[in-house]
């Protein structure tokens, strides 16, 4: 789902005389499907973009279904002699944390049916129908699948397609965010398709801040609120631009059910999630909230201090209405 989170840019004014502002170190390019931005204080102003690099490319190796000689592709393939890395392993770990937490909403082993509805790198099946789905779904459960003791995935069915596209960009912004923090970089904001993780302060001495933008249905850009990150990651699912409306008027936008292999409707357009945790869990969260949609959300949340949200959904008359847990700034 298209990221609607984006940077808000400080329209911090100085004067020619302050010497004040730090000089700051911004890296952009292309990573897993989208774009990053990197911003880092480092007093030598050194340039880490080929480290960058290369760890974009090892998480590649490791996670990406859309290469086919990635330790993942070669699982999905059938492959069971693979002995995966450290990276693979976090990223495992953390999701069977979430899918239990969850109660199964978040699973990586959806990808057979990303795949059956031509979502994912994989052929779709023609006229897929719920004879089809059904049998997809004996697949379909991230408690068939171990990581055992010798670094191996064993699988409970070959057919079984793991997909961690839901955690892998939120992920992939942890694992720069630890490189600068080696590197004795405390002031970084690392961002990757909208998914975001900062520490320290800005080149103004500010906490980094970023923007939440309106559900404007014209396809007009404005900015429903900006928060300030202390020390945390921020990670954004939805799309209110596309959604559909019901025979009653109502809006809901749509997203596959693990449980059923269908898409299932929900009033959550938007989730927003905020956190010290890792921007992985983040990522990993708001993708879960979006299947869950708002009133499951809300239940979640009572029992979640760590959590902050910022969530956009379509009420009952059609109107869009929000719920937060998040101080804004202004």
């Amino acid at each position: 789902m298209k990221k609607i989170l984006f940077l808000l840019l400080a329209l911090t004014i100085f004067s020619c005389t302050n010497k004040t502002e730090k000089e700051i170190v911004h890296l952009e390019g292309f990573a897993l499907g989208t774009t990053f931005s990197i911003k880092y204080i480092d007093k030598d102003l050194i340039n880490y973009d080929k480290s960058i690099d290369s760890i974009i490319r090892a998480i590649n190796k490791s996670l990406s279904t859309y290469l086919i000689t990635s330790d993942i592709s070669k699982i999905n393939q059938g492959d069971s002699t693979i002995i995966v890395d450290d990276l693979f392993k976090e990223v495992f770990i953390k999701s069977k944390k979430i899918h239990q937490e969850t109660h199964g909403i978040f699973d990586p082993t959806i990808g057979v049916l990303v795949n059956a509805w031509g979502f994912g790198p994989e052929k779709p099946i023609e006229n897929l129908d719920s004879i089809k789905v059904k049998e997809l779904l004996k697949f379909v459960g991230f408690e068939k699948v171990i990581l055992n003791q010798e670094s191996m995935i064993i699988k409970k069915f070959p057919e079984i397609y793991l997909d961690f596209n839901a955690i892998a960009k939120g992920y992939t912004v942890d694992v720069i965010g630890r490189f600068l923090e080696s590197k004795n970089i405390a002031d970084y904001m690392v961002e990757i398709g909208g998914e975001i993780r900062a520490r320290g302060k800005n080149q103004h001495h500010e906490i980094w801040k970023i923007a939440i933008e309106n559900p404007n249905e014209d396809g007009s850009r404005s900015y429903a609120a900006s928060i300030l990150l202390d020390n945390e990651s921020i990670a954004t699912s939805g799309n209110y631009r596309k959604f559909k409306i019901d025979e009653s008027g109502q809006k809901f936008a749509h997203t596959l059910d693990a449980k059923t292999g269908f898409s299932s409707k929900t009033d959550l357009l938007s989730a927003s999630v905020i956190s010290t945790l890792d921007c992985a869990d983040v990522d990993a969260y708001a993708t879960a909230f979006m299947a869950m949609g708002y009133q499951k959300t809300i239940e979640f949340l009572k029992n979640r201090n760590d959590i902050k949200v910022f969530l956009i959904y379509a009420k009952p008359d059609g109107t869009i209405g929000t719920y937060a847990t998040v101080k804004f700034d202004k």
